[in-house]
């Protein structure tokens, strides 16, 4: 079972579980056995509030409120080199779900601090998840709160909250009509969600899991440190960015479109590109 640390991180004890699944996604194959040490895992992403606090302390400067390098985005025009993030758009309606563009957007000046682009603010989100932060950012947080960003096994173990094997943060049965198990899409995607749905919401607003983590499903995307493989998307040979695994979904997840706000679900992300639905969560392999 597990304890409680006197900052709130929760332990996680050494395990040999099942990781992965055969079930869903080529990328979550094959079910493997996997060991893993114990930890401290923290309760809660990391809100605007605390990641502010690491900014009025350090004065750092996210990715995204840098200007881009061009020589990392060849042939880019001027305007997609402003400093910025990319935004989740609702359609006005239904579209083809295999384009993304149809719902996202590179939006000029958002970033944590302008979620949802120039005149957005954090009034009111002081406890939602940080949102827009890059590998570097997550990592830079970590460091400074003497903690470190969690492997992809270590992520999975504790999501699973002793539920070996099971398809669900909360067991094998998906969400039944009326319930409130995670913060993914309820709705038509990507145009017409269901009131309380369809934004981040503040950490915690859902039941946790069995191990007391809470947004382990859901809510945003969470940075892991583990390198996907191939680390270079093949399918953009010029572009040379690398990219680590992101877990557990976001509240874009539609049941008709990835369905990925479970355990075993993974996903690329480059090192360099926040967005709106992307965080992250801290640990200690350490008292």
């Amino acid at each position: 079972m597990s304890t409680t640390a006197i900052d709130g991180a929760v332990w996680i004890p050494p395990a040999t579980f099942r990781m992965g699944s055969d079930a869903h996604h080529a990328e979550e194959a094959p079910a493997r056995e996997v060991a893993v040490e114990g930890f401290w895992i923290d309760p809660y992403a990391v809100t605007n509030g605390a990641f502010a606090a690491f900014v009025d302390a350090t004065r750092y400067v996210t990715v995204a409120e840098r200007p881009l390098d061009p020589a990392a985005f060849p042939g880019a025009p001027p305007e997609n080199l402003k400093a910025g993030s990319m935004v989740f758009r609702r359609s006005r309606g239904p579209v083809d779900l295999k384009r993304m563009d149809q719902w996202w957007a590179w939006t000029p000046g958002a970033s944590w601090r302008h979620p949802d682009g120039p005149g957005s603010t954090l009034a009111g989100r002081e406890q939602h998840p940080v949102v827009h932060v890059a590998y570097a950012d997550a990592r830079a947080y970590a460091e400074w709160a003497e903690k470190a960003l969690p492997t992809e096994a270590e992520w999975e173990l504790a999501a699973r909250g002793g539920l070996d094997g099971a398809a669900y943060t909360w067991g094998d049965e998906p969400e039944a009509a009326g319930e409130r198990r995670a913060n993914y899409w309820h709705g038509d995607f990507p145009w017409r969600a269901e009131p309380g749905y369809g934004t981040t919401a503040p950490v915690g607003s859902f039941a946790p899991n069995g191990f007391g983590l809470y947004d382990m499903a859901g809510n945003v995307w969470e940075w892991t440190r583990t390198w996907f493989e191939p680390r270079f998307d093949p399918n953009q040979p010029t572009v040379r960015i690398p990219r680590r695994v992101v877990k557990g979904g976001s509240f874009l997840c539609a049941d008709c479109y990835c369905a990925r706000y479970r355990p075993a679900a993974r996903r690329p992300q480059m090192i360099d590109t926040g967005m709106s639905h992307i965080g992250f969560r801290c640990v200690r392999r350490s008292p």
